[in-house]
């Protein structure tokens, strides 16, 4: 009643219920009759905004149509609540009613609910059900074995109906029903689920969990659009809450199953940790190796029992144990949240991040003992302190990320440039992560995408990658294409429509006048704050830890290609690596015997794809053998290959290689194997040991352990070595080293170990930060030195003031050769005559951006940060686009910095934006001049802010007195071209509706009114122009 007050008084007044606005106002106070039906009319097609705090991305404020109901409460749609992560626990909102017809439109057709389905940040729905109606739908849609009337047969929908409500069969029986004229095997409650699907879409004969509704969800949208799409999803709305009901699951103590095998399996672990903790008092192994090894057991043994445990689970209650059902279904709860009820807690992290060696062994079920209560408190606390504080981190990356992307809107449809970057799936070891489809959905082409067979152009240039087109290009085998992207768009103020691609939000191409900067901004901010928020859920327990492999091995049949590294024989006969190198192998996707074959249709290195007839028969049959998958066929004497993707395996020093060039190896066999705890070196020869700067007592000390470590020395200048004949090994500080001086070795015997370092958990804590880091281009602590150039190495063991001097000599022999000096205590991953590339690692530390910028260019940059920004998030199961990472890189790149000025107005060492680098470069040239030289740099986004061309923009963000002054001293001049500088100054932002392209419209009408009166005036107009052949200027428009 008070948000429609003006509207109500005015509606008074033209109803002649009230003579002035002042008497109407006096009713509405009074709350007499005619003002409620006044209000029912008023409020009718009048959408309102709701906005829930904080408004992390664009879907924190959507539009809807009102309903009057009793009570102060606000009731909002289960569904809305994810995209406002509200809940119903006592949240607030804040309620505004478009005034102005202008901002009634734009409620309607751009932010009613029923608009904004999916999110931006990746094209997924988010309305769809959660917690008590994925309970509902999956209780309903699974199979019950021998529930009441089994077996029966139905003819239709009525039928089951009628069935169920007599109670002759149960929801999930397996019956038969009539579907499309054929017998089909499902249960009622299947039924009952498609019968809300829309007309055509298939049958879905499974149990449905929250993923699969999803991608239901995605599916209609796709094929039927928004409208069926809100159709269906209230009507699953209403099953599901309905079901829920019915089912009425409910949790008790009992439904805890502790796993019977629970006792055995500590009794074991307890014995493991002995036998270690006595191999570490007899000397045998280090403190270090000691506590891998424990907190390894203790790792291995909760995944032992926590699978003992869900198989429990899964049998109990023929299956639909309700704790289990709802970690099952995802409405609620986790494994790792199960395994600490009905398993073991598990190892806990102190708040510094190391792991707590003394496992807790009990579960919530059992109750935890007086000790494991105090290492408890630890996790606790830390995730309540992390949260407080990571939110306000969180959001500061936001504000920065906002502030330096704001002014990309897209404002041209195409900036005609041919550049693109190279995409490739997604993939972790071997495993595909993302097919190349899915990645490359919704980006434009910018070069013609081949049939890797024929040839032939699949798809064109400039052409937008929609699902289909995504399932093409997975089917024929691509590994790589290149796409458009915002970090290769030439357009200058802005973005253009076909560089960015797929308005993600609405799956069309992008509108002219999206804000695409802002939206890319709150896509990779908004989850940020959410990745903080999830710290406390587990309560400190250090889940994810890798279990450590000892061997490399494939999932699938591979041939060993090649093997590059130096490899020497041990006196045992088994093949060490005694430099890195790697394992070089194809996967193997078909094996046959060209002996057995007839009328072979394929010659070796020719590409096949799946299906194509390779042979007319095999092993006396008269049948067409055809390829499974696609890859290049390799004959070699008796055996017949089709060869998939390539793989790579880096090896480690000290390394045994289990396999040999051209063999086959089976699945899963073993390949390599090495020590997971330590990095070895090895002697490359038969010789004897001679220590050089390495002295008992000095720099070579005895630990309790009683082994022997190299400390750093400092009261002497020290470049510890080993020499084994001709062959010198530098020994880094830390190392555990295992020769002695004049001892005699074998080929292969290992020199010395370094221990590698100690597993921290990986919270968010090491999230944020590196995201920020990123962002920031911070030039990391202990940043790795790069090869500048491909060449060899040639070290002669040089120490230059606590610095390892060595060169590297390139291939080209007019080039010269480069000098590196990398500190004596750092770790060197290269060796003297090993072969590098431009932009390997010499020495162990992390990638510094700027260098790969530097050396490598900025394709290789861009692969790097959406590389390591995503990783982040993916860990969290977090999925972001790719575009909103690259939009923020390109807004990193903007500028040059000059080497030599030439004869150009600028000076060496500024910096300047590559567009106006560029004009001014031409106008130069087009004088006869010489053109200025330049690199790229890359800034942080704090650094890009602050440096944008609009003063008025970087004033409001940080600084503003040194922004101010500085752009009073230099006169400069704010073109107004971004979003905040226009709401600063009261304009129309220049986005959306108030982009300039869509306000040079002339528009003539005599006045304003409500929507239906302009509706009525624009039809006229039609009419009227319709009716004269040549219609006057004035009503165009």
């Amino acid at each position: 009643l008070e948000l429609f007050k003006p509207f109500i008084m005015k509606r008074l007044v033209d109803l002649d219920l009230a003579p002035n606005i002042k008497s109407a106002k006096k009713k509405v106070e009074a709350e007499e009759k005619e003002v409620f039906e006044a209000l029912d009319e008023v409020i009718k097609e009048h959408p309102v905004l709701l906005n829930r705090a904080p408004t992390l991305h664009r879907l924190g404020i959507q539009g809807f149509l009102p309903t009057l109901v009793e009570g102060k409460a606000i009731k909002l749609h289960p569904l809305v609540c994810k995209a406002f992560n509200a809940d119903f626990d006592g949240d607030q909102m804040a309620i505004h009613v478009p005034l102005s017809p202008k901002a009634q439109l734009e409620a309607w057709m751009l932010m009613l609910s029923p608009h904004n389905l999916l999110n931006p940040a990746n094209g997924a729905p988010v309305v769809s059900p959660s917690q008590d109606m994925v309970l509902g739908i999956y209780l309903m849609t699974s199979q019950l074995e021998g529930d009441r009337g089994e077996g029966k047969i139905f003819s239709n929908l009525d039928e089951i109906h009628y069935a169920l409500s007599v109670g002759s069969v149960g929801l999930r029986a397996r019956v038969s029903v009539i579907h499309q004229d054929r017998l089909l095997q499902t249960t009622p409650g299947r039924v009952i689920f498609n019968s809300v699907m829309p007309e055509a879409y298939p049958y879905v004969n499974r149990g449905v969990s929250d993923k699969e509704i999803t991608r239901i969800i995605a599916e209609v949208y796709d094929r039927y659009g928004a409208g069926a799409t809100v159709h269906m999803l209230d009507r699953v709305k209403e099953l599901g809450f309905h079901y829920a009901t019915v089912f009425a699951p409910s949790i008790a103590i009992s439904d805890i199953q502790v796993s019977p095998k629970k006792q055995d399996l500590i009794a074991a672990a307890n014995k493991e940790v002995a036998d270690v903790t006595k191999a570490y008092k007899s000397g045998v192994i280090t403190n270090d190796e000691r506590s891998k090894k424990v907190i390894e057991i203790w790792t291995r043994t909760n995944d032992l029992i926590t699978e003992s445990m869900f198989a429990e689970l899964e049998q109990d209650q023929r299956g639909f144990n309700p704790i289990y059902t709802m970690a099952a279904s995802g409405a609620r709860g986790s494994r790792a949240q199960i395994r600490q009820l009905a398993g073991m807690r598990g190892l806990m992290a102190r708040p510094n991040g190391d792991i707590i060696e003394l496992a807790i062994r009990s579960n919530f079920r059992e109750g935890l003992g007086v000790l494991e209560f105090f290492i408890s408190t630890h996790g606790a606390r830390k995730g309540l302190a992390d949260t407080a504080l990571k939110t306000a981190d969180a959001g500061y990356l936001t504000r920065r990320l906002v502030d330096i992307a704001q002014d990309v809107i897209v404002t041209e449809t195409d900036c005609g440039t041919k550049a693109g970057v190279i995409m490739t799936p997604v993939k972790e070891g071997d495993k595909v992560k993302m097919t190349l489809g899915d990645r490359a959905f919704g980006r434009v082409v910018a070069e013609d995408i081949t049939d890797p067979v024929s040839g032939d152009v699949v798809i064109g240039r400039n052409t937008l990658i929609d699902r289909e087109a995504g399932r093409k290009i997975d089917s024929m085998g691509i590994e790589a294409i290149n796409i458009r992207s915002p970090l290769t768009c030439e357009t200058r103020y802005g973005i253009c429509a076909n560089c960015y691609g797929m308005d993600l939000g609405r799956l069309k191409e992008v509108e002219m006048g999206e804000a695409v900067g802002t939206i890319a901004a709150q896509s990779i901010g908004e989850p940020g704050t959410q990745l903080t928020m999830r710290t406390f859920h587990v309560g400190g327990v250090a889940t994810n830890l890798q279990v450590k492999e000892n061997e490399h091995k494939l999932p699938y049949r591979a041939l060993v290609n090649s093997i590059s590294g130096k490899v020497v024989e041990r006196s045992d006969r088994q093949k060490v690596f005694s430099t890195r190198g790697s394992i070089n192998l194809s996967r193997i996707n078909q094996v046959l015997e060209t002996g057995k074959m007839i009328g072979l249709k394929v010659e070796d290195a020719q590409v096949v794809v799946p299906g194509e007839v390779i042979a007319t028969g095999y092993d006396g049959e008269e049948k067409p053998v055809t390829a499974e998958a696609a890859g290049t066929v390799r004959i070699s004497g008796d055996s017949f290959f089709i060869e998939g993707e390539a793989a790579s395996i880096p090896v480690r020093i000290g390394t045994i290689l289990n396999v040999q060039e051209t063999q086959v190896i089976e699945p899963s066999a073993s390949i390599a194997t090495f020590d997971p705890y330590n990095e070895v070196v090895v002697s490359d020869a038969k010789g004897t040991v001679s220590f050089v700067d390495i002295e008992e007592d000095k720099n070579l000390k005895k630990d309790e352990e009683g082994n022997y470590r190299l400390i750093e020395y400092r009261r002497e200048r020290l470049n510890p070595r080993m020499l084994v004949g001709s062959e010198e090994y530098s020994v880094p500080p830390n190392a555990i080293v295992t020769a002695r001086n004049g001892q005699s070795v074998q080929p292969g015997d290992v020199l010395y170990k370094i221990a590698a370092a100690a597993e921290k958990t990986r919270d968010i804590t090491g999230g944020l930060p590196r995201v920020e880091e990123l962002f920031e281009a911070r030039r990391p602590r202990e940043a790795s030195t790069l090869a500048e150039l491909d060449g060899r190495i040639e070290d002669h063991n040089e120490v230059v003031k606590e610095k390892r001097v060595f060169y590297i000599v390139p291939d080209n022999e007019e080039l010269d050769r480069i000098k590196v000096a990398i500190p004596v205590s750092n770790r060197l991953r290269v060796r003297n005559g090993d072969y590098v590339k431009a932009g390997d690692m010499l020495d162990e530390g992390m990638l510094d951006p700027h260098d790969i910028l530097r050396i490598k260019g900025i394709n290789a940059l861009h692969e790097f940060l959406v590389h390591e920004v995503q990783e982040v998030y993916r860990l969290q199961g977090v999925f972001i686009n790719d575009k909103h990472i690259e939009i923020i890189v390109r807004q990193m790149l903007r500028k040059l910095e000059v080497d030599d000025p030439g004869d150009t107005s600028f000076v060496a060492h500024q910096q300047v934006d590559r567009f106006s680098f560029r004009d001014e470069n031409e106008r130069v040239e087009s004088e006869g001049g010489v053109p200025a030289t330049s690199r790229q740099i890359l800034l942080g986004i704090t650094r890009a802010s602050l440096n944008t061309d609009s003063f008025i923009s970087a004033a409001s963000f940080q600084e503003t007195t040194r922004v101010l002054t500085d752009a009073a001293i230099k006169g400069k001049k704010d073109p107004l071209l971004g979003l905040k500088e226009n709401v600063i100054i009261g304009h129309l932002i220049p986005a959306g509706t108030g982009l300039k392209h869509y306000r040079d419209v002339e528009i003539f009408y005599k006045e304003y009114g409500d929507i239906q009166k302009l509706e009525k005036e624009r039809r006229e107009a039609e009419e009227l122009a319709a009716g004269q052949t040549a219609a006057p200027e004035g009503l165009q428009g």
